[in-house]
C-alpha cells in the first residue's frame, strides 16, 4: 500500500495536508486543484497496471461526465473510473475527448461513454446523438443502448452473509440519495432495492436512513441519527465510502468505538478507505480496471456491429479490514 509520505512526494505537498484531505478534514483550506492532485496521486497509486506500448490510432473517444470536479472529490467513485479510461485510452492511444453535459460539442469521436446517472430524456438524446455509445454505472439496455454496470445484489449479499454470520440480526443502511442533472429526477439506487429483499430473505430486521453521497452528509445524517434515536446500530453498511467516512466522524464523535461498538463497511474501496482511522471495510469495485473494460467494449463495439444492446455486470469482492470484527470461527 502506498503511504502517506509517497502520496505527498508525488502531489509536491506535506505529509500532513494529504493526511487531513485523505480524511476529509473540515478545517483545513487548501485549494480544489490541490484536492484534486491529491486524490488523484492517492488512485494512480492504488493502481497497479503498467501501460503497454500501443500501435498508433486515429480514434478519438468522447468521455460525458455527469460529474464535475468538485463533485468527483467528493465520491472518488467517479474519478477513478475517469481514470482507468483516461490510462486505457493512452494505452491505446485513443484521443479522449472530455466533455460533461452541459457542454456536450458537436466535434466528431468514432465512440461515446457517458459515464454516470442519466434521466430517460437525457438516454433518448444520447441515443440519438453518439454513435456507439456505452453507458457505465447506468443501464440503458431498455433504451437500446450498450452497458456497464455493477453486480449490487450479489455485493449486497456478501454484506449480509458477513453480518449474519457474526450473529447480527438487525441491520443499518445509510443509503444514498442522488439526483440526474438536467430534470432532478430521483435516481433509484439498486443497493437499498437489494438491500430490502436480502433482509426480508434471510428473516432478518432492516433500518435504511438515507442522506446525499457525500462525506459531509454522510456525518449530518448519522450524528442526527445518534442523537435522536435510543437504540444505537451495531451494524451499519453505507452505500459509498464517502458516506461511511461521514458516518465515522460522527460515530467517533459521539464517543462510540468502531468496530467494538458499531461495525461499519462501505462500498467502493475508494484509495482514502485504507487511510481513515481505523481503515475501512468495504466492498470493493474495480474501478480502475471498469474504466478499462469500457474503452475495451467500446471499441470493439465501434469494430464489430452487434444486433442488440448489451449489459456486462462486473462483480466485487468484500474487503474487511478495521472497521469490523473478525470473522468468526
Amino acid at each position: 500500500m502506498a503511504t502517506i509520505k509517497d502520496i505527498a512526494r508525488l502531489a509536491g505537498v506535506s505529509p500532513a495536508t494529504v493526511s487531513r484531505v485523505l480524511n476529509y478534514d473540515s478545517e483545513l483550506s487548501v485549494a480544489l486543484e490541490t484536492k484534486k492532485k491529491i486524490f488523484e496521486v492517492a488512485e494512480s497509486l492504488n493502481y497497479t497496471k503498467h501501460l503497454r506500448n500501443g500501435s498508433a490510432s486515429k480514434q478519438t473517444v468522447r468521455l460525458i461526465q455527469w460529474y464535475n470536479d468538485q463533485e468527483e472529490l467528493e465520491d472518488l467513485y467517479y474519478l477513478a473510473i475517469r481514470l482507468g479510461i483516461e490510462k486505457k485510452a493512452e494505452e491505446l492511444n485513443i484521443a479522449l475527448l472530455k466533455e460533461t453535459w452541459d457542454s456536450v460539442s458537436e466535434k466528431p469521436a468514432d465512440g461515446t461513454i457517458a459515464l454516470g446517472k442519466f434521466d430517460t430524456h437525457q438516454l433518448v438524446e444520447l441515443k440519438k446523438s453518439q454513435a456507439n455509445l456505452l453507458l457505465v454505472d447506468s443501464d440503458g439496455t431498455n433504451h437500446g443502448i450498450n452497458s456497464l454496470i455493477v453486480d449490487f445484489s450479489s455485493s449486497i449479499k456478501k454484506i449480509i452473509d458477513y453480518f449474519k454470520n457474526q450473529g447480527v440480526r438487525e441491520i443499518t443502511m445509510l443509503a444514498g440519495k442522488e439526483y440526474t442533472k438536467k430534470s432532478r429526477q430521483r435516481v433509484s439506487d439498486p443497493r437499498s432495492s437489494a438491500f430490502k429483499q436480502l433482509i426480508a430473505a434471510e428473516g432478518l430486521q432492516g433500518t435504511i436512513i438515507e442522506a446525499d453521497f457525500s462525506v459531509e452528509s454522510g456525518y449530518q445524517v448519522m450524528k442526527g441519527h445518534l442523537e435522536n434515536h435510543q437504540k444505537v446500530p451495531t451494524a451499519l453498511f453505507a452505500a459509498n465510502d464517502a458516506l461511511a467516512i461521514g458516518a465515522l466522524k460522527a460515530i467517533t464523535e459521539k464517543n462510540y468505538r468502531v468496530p467494538q461498538d458499531i461495525s461499519l463497511i462501505g462500498f467502493n474501496d475508494v484509495s482514502v478507505a485504507k487511510y481513515v482511522s481505523p481503515p475501512l471495510s468495504t466492498v470493493k469495485v474495480y474501478t480502475e480496471w471498469m474504466g478499462e473494460l469500457a474503452v475495451e467494449t467500446l471499441v470493439q463495439g465501434m469494430n464489430e456491429k452487434s444486433p442488440v444492446s448489451r449489459k456486462i455486470i462486473v462483480g466485487t469482492d468484500l474487503i474487511l479490514r478495521g472497521s469490523t470484527n473478525p470473522i468468526s470461527k
